[in-house]
């Protein structure tokens, strides 16, 4: 029986990743140290990535993700595994917004909600999140509950929810986050996997 996908704010999708080849194409990448919060573009919009590309027409909305083109930027065509990941859902979707986001140990995201990351929203684009980095006491709440991700693994969250990150571990959680254009293929993966 098929439920409502509007019910529920997080769903383990069908698909894992090895945690020590996207870890190695991280440290890479040379990124400068950073203090508190940190994001490394992988995939943006084609005018950042590519400054002889002229800046798009104003959108009538931007929250779906077409009011431009997307490219990869060099740090995700350096990354082969990471890069094959992104390929991965390119196949079925439009990627649009692809990044590493770092936030240092003893720190803290506080709570917010992003408007047009749900798949309950007619326009929006929807949010993956793999964690690469990921010590006990790293935890992400989403509507006051941990969610009990774990590194490798790859989750739906309903983004419009309220939402917060605390890292009290020992180390940097980092994480790799792919946003894309809902179509059938999202939605029938999210659907089955909350069908299981």
């Amino acid at each position: 029986m098929t439920t409502d996908l509007k019910q529920t704010d997080r769903i383990r999708l069908p698909f894992s990743y090895d945690v020590e080849k996207m870890m190695n194409e991280v440290n890479k990448m040379n990124i400068a140290k950073f203090t508190y919060y940190n994001v490394i573009p992988l995939r943006s919009p084609a005018h950042i990535v590519n400054p002889s590309i002229p800046f798009p027409p104003p959108a009538d909305d931007y929250a779906d993700g077409s009011w431009t083109d997307w490219l990869n930027t060099q740090e995700l065509e350096q990354s082969p595994y990471l890069k094959s990941i992104v390929e991965e859902f390119q196949q079925h979707t439009d990627v649009t917004l692809v990044r590493l986001l770092r936030l240092e140990k003893g720190n803290v995201v506080d709570e917010h909600s992003d408007p047009t990351l749900g798949l309950q929203i007619d326009k929006s684009v929807i949010r993956l999140t793999i964690p690469i980095q990921k010590l006990k006491g790293a935890d992400f709440y989403l509507n006051s509950e941990i969610v009990p991700m774990k590194q490798g693994e790859c989750w739906y969250l309903r983004l419009t929810d309220p939402h917060k990150i605390i890292n009290n571990s020992d180390a940097d959680r980092i994480n790799l986050t792919i946003d894309m254009i809902p179509n059938d293929w999202v939605r029938d993966t999210i659907q089955n996997a909350f069908d299981v």
